[in-house]
């Protein structure tokens, strides 16, 4: 058979590249005769830049220090392409795993601002993409904005950092907003939330960010009225708070989108097509797949549920091997390991993550 490995990043333990030779590893320990092709993936989190390096490789990075999410220096970069397309990853310098410990409230996106910015102001930038996934923070994106000149007022003071301090903003001063990119500003989304409301940015998310109920209230609030400083600002009418993606990053897509009118694409797909992921179904027998966590999420934007939606079209089973799972597994999924259940714990399996995917992919080979 021709097998394709098409991984995500398992996030805290392996890269998308060292996921999928793992996978590949185990699946030809038990089936040497089939052949098999590795395209590892990212939805637009951790690990996109990693993606378009191995396939850009005249690709330039460009590194610099930046202010973390919890306000300690972080070393981040960015990717300059031939074609004046500039990458900026969120998840290199306002990331989760950037923090300290958990700040709902408090967590902001200045460093990511700060790339884009740095990016911006390149001579060879055309446009850019900026890759959104794995944020710390529930601020709309205002940090970074921050960064990029803009000035979030109570009166005639700048409110503080992070979501908490957008519930008591009036106004946006945008007069020092750094310009766009003549090609325009893309924001690659892994999920397809909207700003506010029950699966919005601070309900669906806050919680995974540290975020007690009753944080999740008040970041809802301070959401509610940032957005309405960007409509009053008259800067924010192409930006629909119900609208699919505008929640990625803790709303930061929002933000973007309604300050820089950037538009909003599907991180997994994007990058799929960039990677010549169609084709290679097109191809294939049987597909291997996987993330770190197997959700009600994952079919909402990332890696796992776009492979789904492709391989449906072309008849092609999907395999995964995931970090865990919860809830109901998807009805178009054939089969599925976790890495959880194999090592016998969550610390386990991210303690050496490459070996326990090559048991499992092991045992979706001895399935076929």
């Amino acid at each position: 058979m021709r097998v394709l490995i098409a991984p995500d990043s398992f996030k805290g333990s392996v890269g998308a590249a060292e996921a999928a030779a793992a996978i590949a590893r185990g699946w030809l320990a038990v089936r040497p005769r089939d052949e098999v092709v590795q395209v590892p993936l990212a939805d637009g989190g951790e690990g996109t830049l990693e993606l378009l390096q191995a396939r850009h490789p005249k690709a330039v990075g460009h590194a610099l220090v930046v202010t973390g999410p919890d306000g300690r220096p972080v070393q981040a970069c960015w990717l300059q392409l031939p074609d004046g397309t500039a990458f900026v990853e969120l998840a290199r310098a306002s990331g989760l795993p950037l923090m300290r410990r958990p700040d709902a409230l408090g967590a902001h996106t200045v460093g990511f601002g700060q790339l884009l910015a740095a990016a911006a102001a390149h001579p060879a930038t055309r446009r850019i993409v900026a890759a959104v996934g794995g944020s710390a923070s529930t601020d709309g994106g205002s940090g970074a904005l921050r960064a990029l000149g803009a000035r979030w007022l109570a009166g005639s003071s700048e409110v503080g950092l992070g979501g908490a301090g957008l519930a008591q903003c009036d106004a946006v001063d945008v007069r020092g907003l750094v310009p766009a990119p003549s090609g325009g500003v893309t924001v690659l989304v892994d999920v397809d939330a909207p700003l506010l409301g029950p699966r919005g940015a601070a309900a669906q998310f806050g919680p995974q960010k540290g975020a007690t109920p009753a944080q999740v209230a008040e970041l809802e609030v301070a959401l509610t009225r940032f957005a309405s400083v960007c409509r009053t600002a008259g800067v924010g009418s192409a930006a629909d708070v119900l609208e699919p993606g505008t929640g990625a990053a803790g709303g930061t897509a929002y933000g973007l989108m309604a300050l820089w009118q950037a538009c909003l694409m599907p991180g997994s797909a994007l990058l799929g097509t960039m990677v010549g992921l169609a084709d290679e179904l097109d191809r294939a027998d049987v597909v291997v797949t996987g993330e770190g966590r197997l959700d009600e999420q994952s079919t909402g934007g990332k890696v796992v549920g776009h492979v789904l939606e492709l391989a449906g079209r072309t008849g092609t089973p999907v395999l995964a091997c995931v970090g865990s799972a919860s809830g109901r597994l998807p009805a178009s999924l054939a089969d599925c390991r976790t890495l959880t259940a194999l090592a016998g714990s969550t610390a386990a399996a991210m303690g050496d993550a490459a070996h326990w995917l090559e048991v499992a992919a092991g045992q979706l080979a001895e399935g076929r």
